[in-house]
């Protein structure tokens, strides 16, 4: 079952990176979601509606969570969900950047347990399943195993700001950025970027996918608090995310501040 989810995966984000291509750096609609939430295009909501509808043909009894679909407590009863961002960096998008993704998942028992983040302008495919290891363009990955000195860490700035960081300092780490959260983790688990860190609470959908792709390639994924993370919550938020090598995790997660970080 975990191939057969992955094979459903890997197609569906390389589908929807034909829908998006089709908008992309073509002046799409964009409209702001209400409360601040951020922009969505017309892109979003065509490549949601495919995946609505093509996965849960596939898979009937399968839950579902997307930034894009009002959510329901349906999934709650349901054995697995899917778990999809229908592009996860949508001001890159905007912005005609390469740095967007499509990130899917599947979930069972508070796990992921198959993902696909693929990224169209550079196609490129990330995937993994639970145990099964981690692969780019079906090549397998492997997380960095830098510890501290020299390490480059994926983050907006904020979070390195001293007041969350134990003796008011950030440690000596350099600092990088990419737009997709979900491509964030998988550069980790590639071992191009040694960490990356959000200390904002972060929506499932961002996060699930790369969160086992960096996972099965190493590295240790945890939210801010180094609490392992569980997804289909009720809520669909998790409390940040910390991600990186295991050496580089623990040294990453004692320095910084236990408090409920915000920035």
């Amino acid at each position: 079952m975990p191939e057969t989810d992955l094979s459903l995966l890997i197609d569906a984000a390389r589908q929807s990176g034909d829908i998006a291509m089709r908008f992309f750096q073509k002046n799409p609609n964009v409209t702001d979601k209400p409360d601040g939430a951020g922009p969505v295009t017309e892109a979003d909501l065509a490549v949601n509606n495919m995946l609505e509808e093509t996965l849960g043909d596939a898979r009937p009894d399968y839950g579902w969570l997307s930034e894009e679909t009002e959510d329901s407590d349906a999934r709650m009863s349901t054995e697995r969900q899917f778990v999809v961002d229908p592009i996860d960096g949508t001001r890159a998008f905007i912005e005609g950047g390469k740095d967007w993704s499509h990130a899917l998942a599947i979930v069972k028992d508070s796990q992921v347990v198959a993902a696909a983040v693929y990224l169209p302008v550079r196609d490129v495919m990330f995937a993994a399943t639970l145990g099964g290891g981690a692969t780019m363009n079906g090549v397998p990955i492997r997380a960095s195993e830098v510890q501290i000195e020299g390490a480059t860490v994926l983050g907006a700035i904020p979070n390195f700001d001293g007041r969350f960081w134990r003796g008011g300092v950030a440690p000596p780490i350099k600092r990088a950025f990419r737009s997709s959260l979900a491509y964030r983790l998988c550069l980790v688990g590639q071992g191009r970027f040694d960490g990356m860190m959000t200390l904002r609470p972060s929506w499932e959908w961002d996060i699930a996918a790369g969160a086992l792709i960096a996972t099965e390639a190493g590295a240790r994924v945890t939210d801010q608090h180094d609490r392992p993370l569980q997804f289909n919550n009720i809520f669909p938020k998790v409390p940040g995310v910390l991600a990186a090598g295991p050496n580089l995790h623990t040294n990453l997660a004692a320095l910084l501040e236990p408090q409920n970080a915000n920035p």
